[in-house]
């Protein structure tokens, strides 16, 4: 082989930014999609009746309660549309998709600031004190973004309670939800059927693998509300293979267990892993990503995203998060060879 040949061996770019479950796409989906593929010859199923009871089994609810959007970013601009909140609440630092969509409906946002001191844990019992009848909108993460922070049930109860009272309308964004531990304990979903100023906005893109579908749902216990989502909701928002994969996905549940079972020990094992390394701090992840901050005056992202590119791994900074800075940086849990050589390469620069 010449010189001119001669080529340095590469790694395999792994996406550690995304936060999409490592599985991959689920071979229930594979199959649907192969089986089914002569369906994008009609258009969807305006009522989506199977995908809608798939859900409904899923989560223990009724179809009636249940909203099929294209991804989560199309249903949140569809509950601000409906809502037309003057002014909105958000977690300081959370997904700044939702300050984007608010402020395109040209809604004011306030922050409440999660404190780093306190490992941006929020305290519900303090954000209420916050709240008065001039905030239309809450927007929330559970688990948080990018926080990796859950939030108990408890204290969504209390928040909603509280948005009941003044008026606001609460929307529980659960995308990350399903790679939590005990899941159920968490989940907004059951107070749908007592308060109907909130909707639980779920995700299979990042738990199922699934991102290209576009596929998103939100549950909803409120027929004013219901009936505005009918009236201004696009028909046939939703392709016919994504809403026959969505028929199969919540019952595979041997995919399911695998994918949880996975996350809760590649999660334990990384942050042991690097735990014990004093240039950095970890916020201990229940989700299936970690934020991490960087101690050593002479690191920022940028620095540790270059060295960790060079390895075929990318990572997210997070200096462009409202709230972080450049010595944040956060990344996800992929397979264990995977991790195993994110977490070396990280503690090699750091």
């Amino acid at each position: 082989m010449s010189k001119a040949t001669l080529r340095i061996e590469q790694y395999e770019t792994v996406r550690f930014d995304t936060n999409v479950n490592p599985l991959g796409i689920p071979d229930s989906v594979r199959r649907a999609i192969s089986e089914n593929i002569s369906s994008i010859i009609k258009y969807p199923d305006v009522y989506y009746d199977n995908l809608k009871k798939s859900i409904a089994e899923y989560h223990s609810v009724s179809t009636d309660e249940v909203i099929i959007g294209n991804g989560s970013s199309d249903l949140i601009r569809l509950f601000t549309a409906i809502i037309a909140p003057k002014k909105s609440l958000l977690l300081c630092p959370t997904s700044s998709e939702y300050e984007h969509i608010l402020r395109t409906y040209e809604s004011e946002v306030v922050f409440y600031d999660l404190k780093e001191e306190d490992d941006f844990i929020l305290d519900m019992k303090d954000l209420v004190t916050k709240l008065d009848s001039s905030i239309d909108m809450i927007i929330i993460g559970n688990p948080n973004n990018p926080t990796s922070k859950k939030i108990e049930k408890a204290d969504i109860d209390l928040l909603a309670e509280v948005c009941k009272e003044l008026d606001i309308f609460l929307l529980v964004d659960e995308m990350y939800i399903e790679f939590m531990d005990d899941e159920e304990k968490y989940t907004s979903i059951p107070l749908i059927s007592e308060f109907t100023n909130m909707a639980v906005l779920r995700s299979v893109s990042k738990f199922f693998a699934v991102p290209g579908l576009r596929f998103g749902y939100a549950l909803l216990n409120n027929p004013e509300y219901m009936n505005l989502v009918n009236i201004t909701s696009m028909k046939n928002n939703v392709a016919s293979l994504s809403a026959i994969s969505g028929t199969v996905m919540f019952n595979d549940k041997e995919y399911i267990a695998e994918s949880k079972s996975m996350i809760h020990t590649e999660r334990s094992l990384v942050y042991l892993a690097m735990s014990t390394c004093k240039t950095i701090k970890l916020y201990k992840p229940d989700a299936n990503y970690m934020l991490m901050r960087m101690l050593n005056e002479d690191v920022n992202c940028k620095i540790v995203a270059k060295h960790c590119a060079q390895k075929g791994i990318i990572i997210r900074q997070c200096d462009d998060i409202r709230g972080l800075n450049d010595k944040y940086i956060r990344f996800c849990f992929m397979k264990p060879k995977q991790n195993d050589l994110m977490v070396n390469t990280i503690l090699e620069i750091i």
